[in-house]
């Protein structure tokens, strides 16, 4: 009777897998904003300042005005992701 319990969890394996659905047809994960945009080659400041002008422009207003105001990286960055984001 042991002998039957290894080809019965393997089958039982074998039937969950084929349950699960290809790539294609589950959610797709949450994108951040601007996902698709590569800013590796941006000082943090800009970084911060795209993700929050996306965000901005995608519904809900964020924007540290501090830094807005004195910081042209985060300023230029939140313009850049404001504009791109709301074209889309």
């Amino acid at each position: 009777m042991n002998r039957g319990l290894p080809a019965i969890c393997s089958a039982t394996v074998l039937l969950l897998a084929a349950c699960a659905g290809p790539a294609s047809m589950r959610a797709p994960a949450a994108a951040s904003p601007g996902a698709n945009v590569n800013l590796s080659g941006f000082p943090a400041e800009f970084r911060k300042g795209y993700t929050d002008g996306c965000s901005s422009a995608r519904g809900s207003r964020v924007r540290d005005e501090s830094r807005f105001k004195d910081d042209l990286q985060y300023a230029s960055g939140w313009r850049d992701g404001y504009d791109i984001c709301s074209r889309r």
